[in-house]
């Protein structure tokens, strides 16, 4: 009977050891970073930053396989080199999103009930003045987009370089009870947007009627759908080339 309590005492003592241990060694590691960091006038060497992960390349092998991609510009374009890019996969309850567009502002994709820009919610990666790249969640009212406060994006990650801004985020499909926030389960027709950003907001679309999918899209459906930009559309009907010459015409002769 008497071995418990001297059992119980040497546990604790054991235990006391072990904690004494762990705080000496974590206060040997604080002291020696600390004297990296802030003692480097006295010799030390600085340490380098932990790297930020690198923002991975946007990969167009998985379009139209693991992922759904529109891609607008130039024919054979792909996440790097087309006008706008988009792509879309279900994750879980969530939906992840990547952008990528020729321009140092912003990228964003609507999600509308029909083709027109207005009551439309917007995901939008804008390039703020300090370089960053910020998600943020708009709510179309006629050609003004009003920034809403509640965001469903996360894990966001977005990046500027070579004169193109390019993000992912994970947006829940659905969100309960929020006009704003459209439930992703329903089709709707996307939009694509791209544009300068004035002081970090966005102004209007770049084009005042921005490309749309022809249809509505299902996120459940991956396609890899290839837009030609107005440069590389050729004009099949007979009826659209006579409206432009006759313009072209009408705009050479000026108005009486």
């Amino acid at each position: 009977g008497g071995r418990g309590p001297r059992g119980r005492v040497r546990g604790d003592a054991g235990a006391d050891e072990a904690v004494r241990r762990h705080d000496s060694s974590y206060g040997t590691f604080a002291g020696e970073f600390y004297d990296l960091r802030y003692l480097s006038e006295e010799g030390y060497p600085f340490p380098t930053a932990p790297p930020v992960d690198p923002f991975a390349k946007i990969k167009v092998d998985d379009c139209g396989k693991t992922k759904g991609c529109f891609r607008y510009g130039k024919p054979g374009c792909n996440a790097e080199t087309c006008d706008y890019f988009l792509s879309y996969r279900i994750i879980g309850a969530d939906v992840e999103f990547e952008l990528s567009a020729d321009t140092d502002g912003w990228v964003a994709v609507g999600f509308s009930s029909d083709r027109k820009m207005g009551g439309d919610d917007v995901m939008a990666c804008v390039h703020d003045d300090n370089g960053r790249v910020r998600i943020q969640h708009f709510y179309n009212v006629g050609q003004w987009a009003k920034e809403i406060q509640r965001n469903p994006a996360r894990d966001e990650e977005g990046v500027y370089e070579n004169n193109r801004v390019t993000c992912r985020f994970k947006r829940p499909v659905n969100v309960p009870r929020d006009e704003t926030i459209v439930d992703l389960h329903l089709s709707w027709y996307y939009l694509f947007a791209w544009g300068p950003a004035i002081q970090g907001s966005i102004t209007r679309h770049d084009i005042d009627s921005p490309p749309t999918s022809e249809r509505v899209v299902s996120i459940y459906k991956y396609e890899d759908i290839f837009m030609p930009s107005a440069a590389y559309q050729t004009f099949s009907s007979p009826f659209c080339l006579l409206l432009i010459v006759a313009l072209t015409f009408y705009l050479l002769m000026g108005t009486p």
